[in-house]
């Protein structure tokens, strides 16, 4: 699979100029501003999701999966972060290096579920208010977790088979990039197309069919008032999950795709190479992004997140004034109870 750094995939490589420098430079500070953000967006938003968790619905669920995943990657982002200002030298051992490379591939495909997971659960709410009553439970989005969280982190397992090594013409040890020649190749390009298929195509198709039928269904209801505020929410989701996979997902796929074919070719020149190679920084660069863009799909989706945010805050000021009241009995999550007045009350009844 495409790493960090590819100066060793062809023969005429090494005959090239570096782009070490460049590699080096961009890493460590799209890494920690990645970090920054992403420490500090996530953070906050699983410390409010957790809060508020009596107030829990599927939808609520996804969202702190989410926010899980993308704290296990910018986790790891400081340790590429300090390899990369060392200008290529790994010092923390064999282990933090296979796991510092699984996590971000976890959390890259884990998005890219739970993302698909949100956006059908918002379809169904706003297109089938009915069906989604029984489909959308709690205990039925705990489970699509569990199986996205087996399934991602099983089939990202390759990533832990390749750990720290020492570079020969260097004499420094390595991490995140390939020990010598690409070797399999053809291997390499069975699990690109696999997770190509399974880990891109497939769920933004979904996700497509379900805008698609979200939009529908808001303009068929266009003159309702009941659907301005739902059509206002479904529109910033659908802004979002597009802006992460037109920007994060859909150029690492495309680069990791001509890459794995560029380093199959026999004829290259220098001109193509350090192109393909800059390529790979910026495009992984954007798919680590990824952690950036769902803060924005907490704060901007909905108010569903801001009403969680608003209860945060009373209750942590009825905190320190008195006991806080319980809640009233028959109190609906939000995202359930706006979600279902898209098609009208006699449609939910």
């Amino acid at each position: 699979m495409v790493t960090d750094n590819t100066t060793n995939g062809t023969d005429g490589m090494h005959s090239c100029p570096s782009i070490d420098d460049f590699r080096n430079q961009v890493y460590s500070t799209v890494y920690s501003i990645i970090t920054v953000f992403g420490l500090v967006g996530n953070g906050f938003a699983l410390y409010v999701l957790i809060r508020t968790f009596r107030q829990r619905s599927a939808f609520h669920i996804y969202m702190l999966n989410l926010a899980l995943s993308d704290l296990l990657c910018v986790s790891t982002l400081p340790l590429r972060v300090l390899y990369y200002v060392n200008k290529g030298q790994w010092n923390y051992g064999d282990f933090l290096c296979r796991v510092s490379s699984w996590a971000l591939y976890v959390n890259l495909y884990c998005s890219v579920f739970f993302m698909m997971a949100m956006s059908f659960t918002r379809f169904l709410a706003i297109v089938f208010p009915v069906q989604n009553l029984k489909l959308a439970t709690e205990r039925r989005a705990r489970l699509v977790c569990v199986c996205i969280w087996i399934f991602i982190c099983t089939t990202s397992s390759p990533f832990l088979f390749s750990g720290a090594h020492v570079d020969s013409a260097t004499n420094k040890t390595k991490c995140f990039e390939p020990p010598g020649k690409v070797e399999s190749l053809s291997k390499l390009l069975i699990f690109n197309y696999f997770s190509l298929v399974v880990g891109f195509v497939i769920p933004f198709t979904v996700i497509l069919v379900c805008y698609a039928g979200i939009v529908r269904a808001l303009l068929r209801n266009a003159n309702s008032r009941n659907t301005r505020n739902t059509r206002t929410k479904a529109i910033r989701m659908i802004v979002v999950v597009m802006l992460a996979f037109l920007v994060s997902f859909m150029p690492y796929h495309i680069q990791r795709t001509l890459h794995l074919h560029f380093l199959s070719r026999q004829e290259t020149n220098c001109e193509e190479i350090i192109y393909m190679q800059k390529s790979v920084v910026v495009t992984l660069c954007l798919a680590a992004a990824n952690s950036c863009f769902d803060p924005m799909l907490y704060f901007f989706s909905g108010e569903n997140f801001r009403h969680r945010l608003s209860t945060f805050r009373r209750a942590s000021m009825n905190i320190s004034s008195g006991p806080r009241r319980p809640p009233a009995p028959g109190t609906v999550p939000i995202e359930e109870s706006e979600l279902q007045h898209c098609n009208g009350p006699s449609k939910v009844g």
